[in-house]
């Protein structure tokens, strides 16, 4: 998910910086429309699976992201220095980093057993990326619980990293 990493620090320093760019970005209904589609891009290149299941990852949560930063940006229970547009990004893209470079250093210790129970598992599960993408969807939705969302997203990291560490092992 590199896009989203690079976004997520982007958008930190912006926020910290206190950059005119930022302004642009609050102000331009546009990026929200394109982020929208990005995000509803990968949402349905992960229903259909015809492109790989990392670019539908990384485009969603990218365009996630800047729809999240204009919307949020946006309410009035937020103030313009609210801790969250700082902070959170750089959540996001320290745990994308971290699960990407985790998964991808322990796909080399996985024996066939345990492989063949994580494939169980993962084909069994009830949280199927496009359903976790419409949770991530709902919890940008209900900004009233600001919780809900970084959650949602670091659900989604979670299993892209199992999803990704399954693709490359087998």
């Amino acid at each position: 998910m590199p896009l989203f990493i690079i976004l997520s620090l982007t958008l930190s320093y912006l926020v910290h910086t206190e950059s005119a760019w930022l302004q642009l970005l609050v102000s331009m209904p546009l990026i929200v429309y394109f982020s929208a589609t990005l995000a509803g891009f990968g949402l349905i290149a992960s229903l259909v699976k015809k492109i790989p299941l990392a670019i539908a990852y990384d485009a969603f949560s990218s365009g996630v992201l800047i729809t999240w930063f204009y919307y949020w940006k946006l309410q009035p229970m937020f103030t313009t220095d609210s801790p969250i547009f700082f902070f959170f990004p750089v959540y996001f893209s320290l745990m994308a980093a971290f699960v990407s470079a985790f998964f991808t250093s322990q796909k080399q210790q996985l024996d066939a057993e345990s492989f063949r129970q994580m494939q169980k598992i993962a084909s069994r599960s009830r949280l199927q990326p496009w359903l976790v993408m419409l949770c991530v969807l709902g919890g940008l939705a209900w900004y009233q619980n600001y919780l809900l969302y970084p959650t949602m997203m670091s659900l989604l990291i979670i299993r892209f990293g199992l999803s990704n560490l399954l693709k490359e092992s087998s």
